[in-house]
């Protein structure tokens, strides 16, 4: 395998382990617009999702 093809496989996998932590992250933002929209405190919220506080308050 030449290096272009060591890199061209690196640069691809570090594609797709970035597009699946950026659909996680919109995956918990999704629940956490639910739980907001349920009433839950924004500490629970936190505590279940992993996003910051600050990011829950900003969702609508």
């Amino acid at each position: 395998m030449s290096v272009i093809e060591i890199v061209k496989k690196q640069e691809r996998q570090q594609g797709l382990l970035k597009g699946r932590k950026e659909g996680e992250h919109n995956k918990a933002l999704d629940i956490a617009r639910e739980m907001k929209k349920d009433g839950l405190p924004i500490e629970q919220i936190v505590k279940f999702t992993k996003l910051s506080a600050k990011e829950i308050e900003k969702l609508k």
